[in-house]
C-alpha cells in the first residue's frame, strides 16, 4: 500500500523572516531595526498571538505565530499551520511557497529615497505568500516531523 502524497502533513511548522531590516521592498519602504519593538511588547503583555494568514486574506487563517522577535537581521518568526491549512500546508511542505510578509499599520515613518523608513509599526498579522514585497522575507526551515524549532 502506498502513502497518499497529496495529503498535507499532520503538523507543519516553519521558521523564517517576515521582514529584513535595511532592505527596500518593492513599494519603496525600508524597515528600521526596532520598528516592531513596541507592538511585540504590547502583544506579549496582553497575551495576544499573531495570526498566520494565507496570502494576507483575513478569512483564511492557516495557523498561529508561535514566536515573533527582532534580531539583528529582521523580524524572525516561528509559526505552525493549523490542521485545516490544506493547500497552504502542502505548498509549504513541498517548497512551492516560501515567501513571508506581514500586515501592519504605520505608527511612525519618515520619507526616504522615494519611499518610507518605517520606524514603528503595529503588527497585525504574518502571511505565507507566493511573492513577498521584500524579496528576502522567506521561510528558511520547514518541519513536518513534529520536531522543535529553536530560536537562532
Amino acid at each position: 500500500m502506498s502513502a497518499d502524497v497529496t495529503a498535507a502533513p499532520a503538523a507543519v511548522r516553519f521558521a523564517g523572516y517576515a521582514a529584513v531590516f535595511g532592505k527596500r521592498d518593492s513599494g519603496g519602504d525600508v524597515i528600521v531595526p526596532g520598528a516592531f519593538a513596541a507592538t511585540l511588547a504590547a502583544r506579549k503583555e496582553a497575551g495576544v498571538r499573531l495570526p498566520l494568514l494565507w496570502q494576507h486574506r483575513a478569512g483564511q487563517r492557516i495557523g498561529w505565530v508561535e514566536l515573533a522577535e527582532e534580531d539583528r537581521h529582521g523580524l524572525r518568526v516561528i509559526a505552525s499551520l493549523s490542521p485545516g491549512a490544506g493547500p497552504a500546508a502542502k505548498a509549504l511542505a513541498a517548497g512551492a511557497v516560501n515567501g513571508l510578509s506581514f500586515g501592519y499599520r504605520v505608527r511612525e515613518a519618515a520619507p526616504q529615497g522615494g519611499g518610507r523608513a518605517l520606524r514603528s509599526v503595529d503588527l497585525i498579522e504574518v502571511s505565507l505568500v507566493t511573492r513577498p514585497m521584500q524579496q528576502l522575507a522567506r521561510v528558511h526551515y520547514v518541519d513536518s516531523s513534529g520536531g522543535r524549532l529553536a530560536p537562532a
